[in-house]
């Protein structure tokens, strides 16, 4: 059975709410992995992962422990590409679904962003994130969920 790997540091809470929903009503097993507490639903499908403090020590304890066929909710492109590779399926809070055809051009931009940024061209970050982001997610998790996930009756 498919379990969700939610990179829950950078994860919004909306975003977060949307996959406890999805939990209580499909039986979706979650795990939060994060270097801090994050407030959880109590519930026997809902594990909270704290993991020790550092530079990408949630993104390996996630890489380590998916494996294929499970889902991982990252906005963290080397992340993803990692998981990929494993077989596993990504979604970013903002509902864009990573592939191996195009996890690489993603790589490859966000590469790119990051040169513009220390070389002093671009600054800011993403826009705050909104009703549209969240329900762009709700339905790239509903496809993932009726394409990946045996429903629970």
């Amino acid at each position: 059975m498919p379990t969700v790997y939610i990179d829950a540091d950078a994860t919004p809470r909306a975003c977060k709410e949307v996959l406890f929903r999805a939990s209580d009503r499909r039986g979706l097993p979650l795990v939060l992995v994060a270097n801090r507490w994050v407030k959880v639903p109590r519930s026997t499908l809902v594990r909270m992962v704290v993991v020790e403090q550092g530079f990408d020590v949630a993104d390996e304890w996630i890489a380590a422990e998916c494996q294929d066929g499970d889902l991982v909710i990252t906005n963290d492109i080397p992340l993803a590409a990692q998981v990929i590779e494993k077989g596993a399926h990504v979604i970013r809070p903002r509902g864009e679904e990573l592939t191996a055809a195009n996890v690489r051009q993603q790589l490859a931009m966000r590469d790119f962003l990051d040169e513009l940024r220390g070389g002093g061209v671009m600054g800011g970050g993403p826009p705050p994130y909104g009703p549209k982001d969240r329900q762009r997610f709700s339905n790239a998790l509903d496809r993932w969920i009726a394409h990946h996930y045996r429903l629970k009756d």
